[in-house]
């Protein structure tokens, strides 16, 4: 299986760059086919030029700007998204990769999305950190159930697509834990892993 994972962390040393080197390690020894694209390390521009909005619905020439990022998710038969919530959403930087490589006419267009969208039959997954804990992202919690704060991503984004979108894995309160804390998220993100790819050729639920 071909798998695109696209990280945006910017700091290497951060708990979410485990996360994100367990998932290219567990894929890769898997024997899946992994294009590991890191955002900040390739100096990804996250900002929508006058000129590509002035020319967003022009097709197939508004793909010519990120060709090689469009190529990328062509090719891909699963995407998986590594990012932190910051202010409840994705970093900037990965907004901005759904703002300029997904463009009109090749990830979606009239009538192409959801059930009958360009992506069907690949799966997607978000592997998420959080400042906050599971309490506070409960539904009686001060920033509401995880699923209310992912659905931009998962409903409007991935599914939007076409794609199918698998539960996500959030590791709550990154930050705060303890070593024994991220030991236990890395075992758990690592089973989730094995869960998935051992039901390849698809992405399955895990």
């Amino acid at each position: 299986m071909r798998v695109l994972v696209v990280y945006c962390h910017p700091v290497e040393t951060s708990f979410h760059a485990a996360l994100h080197g367990e998932v290219v390690r567990r894929l890769r020894e898997a024997g899946h086919e992994v294009d590991d694209c890191d955002l900040y390390a390739e100096g990804f521009d996250p900002v929508l030029s006058r000129a590509e909005r002035l020319g967003y619905h022009e097709v197939p020439s508004n793909r010519e700007p990120l060709r090689a990022q469009v190529e990328r998710l062509q090719w891909a038969e699963a995407l998986v998204l590594c990012f932190p919530t910051w202010w409840y959403g994705m970093p900037a930087i990965l907004k901005g990769w759904f703002d300029r490589v997904l463009a009109y006419g090749f990830a979606y267009a009239d009538g192409k999305r959801y059930d009958s969208g360009y992506f069907r039959g690949r799966r997607g997954i978000l592997c998420v950190t959080t400042g906050g804990t599971t309490e506070r992202f409960s539904p009686g919690g001060v920033y509401g159930p995880i699923s209310q704060v992912l659905y931009p991503v998962n409903r409007c984004m991935i599914e939007y697509l076409g794609l199918e979108s698998l539960d996500p894995f959030v590791a709550y309160a990154a930050p705060r834990v303890d070593d024994a804390g991220r030991k236990d998220y890395l075992r758990a993100w690592d089973a989730r892993l094995r869960a998935i790819v051992a039901q390849e050729p698809a992405l399955e639920r895990a």
